[in-house]
């Protein structure tokens, strides 16, 4: 009877948190009009949420670069008064109540409103940005949506919008009557970048990926003596700023990535000058380049353990060229993902969009 009881309670459990993860892929309400004002906005909308999140840092990022080479842009949350301070922003931020709509306007939607596109206003034009292809499909019942769901067939969609190669072509496959264009992610200079001094011996990696494979890996590479020799820096709960020193001050970088629309800390732990081993997940391909990192094949732990122990190695045996390999990375990852690569990207993108509407 116990066990009948507590599997009930799990199984409401279930149906509660998934109607709840439902409940806030609603959108919200916006008002339409029908009255050009002569100058289009870019609006973003973005979720409420207290966590940290890179994807809504990249909504802040395009409003930011937008606005400054000339289109207007803002950040719209559903609830009133709400701005994301984790990272230091004066990001232009309304609130969908005070948002109007007008015929030459454009609504960009995260992909992860999938569910509620439904709901896109009448006569609203409308850019989904999909930072993460492989979750497109998450909460679209193959049963009963059409196929093409969520974005085929949606009133006002002149676009989608991805982060990386291999999500844009993803995207192009499977909504080849869409245009699909790429905003690649900045990382910050000024945030991350190498360590004036040579880090130390200690291995970084974020907490909430794949924790069963994370601690599996941990206990393996614990068994073979490495956190002797070596020490762990695990970031969890840290500000963009917190992480960026942890980061500068660590010599290697643990990567979980899965199913990424880019991957965004392996990233910046290279600009930081880090040698990241672990994961690519698909999106981050196009920068995990050997000789720099040591990209892993998905799943595969025993490949994984033997990387890192073979990077703490060579650390060990040469820690200056471990070292220069480290800046290269840096060097490499801060100009491919610059601001000047996005206002570029962000510019061809919505040029075509706003030009001559209304």
């Amino acid at each position: 009877m116990i066990r009948w009881a507590t599997g009930l309670a799990r199984g409401a459990a279930r149906r509660y948190g998934r109607a709840a993860d439902l409940r806030w892929r609603q959108l919200p309400r916006f008002t339409v009009s029908r009255r050009s004002t002569g100058r289009p906005t870019v609006y973003y909308l973005a979720p409420v949420t207290t966590g940290i999140f890179g994807g809504i840092r990249n909504l802040y990022r395009h409003v930011d670069n937008l606005n400054a080479v000339g289109i207007s842009a803002a950040v719209v949350h559903p609830r009133p008064g709400h701005r994301c301070s984790w990272f230091v922003n004066d990001t232009r931020v309304m609130s969908a109540a005070e948002v109007i709509l007008t015929p030459e306007d454009l609504l960009v939607i995260p992909e992860c409103y999938g569910p509620g596109l439904g709901a896109v206003p009448d006569g609203a034009r409308v850019v989904i940005f999909n930072q993460g292809a492989y979750i497109t499909f998450d909460h679209v019942p193959f049963e009963t949506t059409r196929a093409g769901a969520p974005y085929a067939g949606l009133p006002g969609l002149v676009g989608l919008l991805a982060v990386s190669q291999d999500n844009a072509a993803l995207l192009r496959y499977t909504f080849p009557d869409l245009p699909v264009g790429i905003a690649r992610p900045v990382i910050d200079p000024a945030l991350f970048h190498p360590s004036t001094e040579p880090p130390a011996r200690r291995i970084a990696h974020l907490t909430h990926r794949r924790r069963e494979e994370r601690e599996q890996l941990r206990h393996m590479l614990r068994a073979r003596g490495l956190f002797e020799r070596w020490q762990e820096a695990p970031i969890v709960g840290r500000s963009e700023s917190e992480t960026a020193a942890i980061m500068r001050g660590s010599a290697i970088f643990l990567s979980f990535s899965h199913r990424e629309g880019f991957g965004l800390p392996p990233a910046e732990a290279m600009a930081s000058g880090c040698f990241v081993v672990g994961y690519p997940g698909l999106g981050g391909r196009e920068y995990f380049e050997p000789p720099e990192c040591a990209p892993v094949p998905d799943g595969d732990l025993l490949a994984f353990a033997r990387a890192v122990e073979a990077a703490c190695a060579a650390h060990d045996d040469d820690p200056e060229t471990f070292r220069k390999s480290g800046l290269a990375a840096s060097e490499r990852i801060l100009a491919r993902y610059s601001v000047d690569a996005l206002r570029a990207e962000l510019l061809a993108f919505y040029t075509p969009l706003l030009r001559g509407v209304g």
